[in-house]
């Protein structure tokens, strides 16, 4: 509307001031005219400088993140941009079933952030733009196509502490590591099991066959956790 009234008071500006006879009326349209043209133009200029008629709105999303990656092992993974790795794009899921992984977008309007949280596991999103004050608003500027405007975007992925935060090679370097000891860690897993059930058994000779069951299992998973973040550990640290 506002480019309507821009293009009107121009054009009736040209027509007054050059068909009109001298008179007080030609004069006082003319003033009247150029007035509404230079309003016109100068409430363009704001709302495309300084988002007149506008106002910040920030929404937040929050998300259940599941891990990225192919392995038992929860990761979430990046991708530098750039050869300083100052800035990443990260990739996540948001269902287990999900084939398709979804990846933060690579703007100079977006910043990631990663937590270390004990609660769920979540990706929340801030995202604030520019919209319209008013119907009237919209309708006097809309035609700049601008409402919604993104300003900034920031995304904050809280993690446990057991989950993995791994660049997309070293997740690759991850991955071959483990099938290269897979045979080697095996065997170190049963002896450390049988280590943890003959120390039991010495502290407590009358444990039952579910009791040590459930200590295989679980000495199992504490060796395989720690094996896991020794792997890692070795990823992160290669050149």
């Amino acid at each position: 509307m506002i480019i309507a009234l821009l293009i009107i008071s121009a054009i009736a500006l040209f027509l007054t001031f050059i068909y009109m006879p001298a008179s007080w009326l030609k004069y006082g349209l003319s003033v009247l005219f150029a007035i509404s043209l230079v309003s016109s133009l100068v409430l363009v200029v704001m709302n495309d400088s300084q988002h007149f008629g506008m106002k910040k709105v920030t929404t937040t999303k929050t998300v259940t993140l599941k891990s990225a990656g192919s392995s038992q092992l929860d990761m979430l993974l990046y991708q530098s941009v750039g050869t300083s790795d100052q800035h990443r794009v990260y990739i996540y899921k948001t269902a287990a079933n999900q084939k398709k992984a979804i990846t933060t977008a690579a703007n100079v309007k977006t910043s990631n952030q990663v937590k270390t949280t004990t609660g769920s596991t979540k990706l929340v999103t801030k995202t604030t733009r520019w919209t319209y004050k008013s119907g009237t608003a919209k309708l006097w500027f809309g035609i700049a196509d601008n409402d919604k405007q993104l300003i900034k975007r920031t995304n904050t992925f809280y993690v446990q502490k057991t989950w993995a935060v791994l660049s997309t090679s070293q997740a690759k370097q991850l991955s071959k590591l483990a099938k290269q000891q897979s045979a080697t860690l095996k065997v170190q897993a049963k002896t450390y099991v049988q280590n943890a059930v003959k120390a039991a058994m010495i502290k407590n000779p009358t444990m039952s066959a579910t009791q040590l069951a459930q200590l295989e299992k679980q000495a199992a998973a504490q060796y395989q956790a720690t094996a896991m973040q020794k792997m890692i550990q070795t990823v992160k640290q290669a050149k």
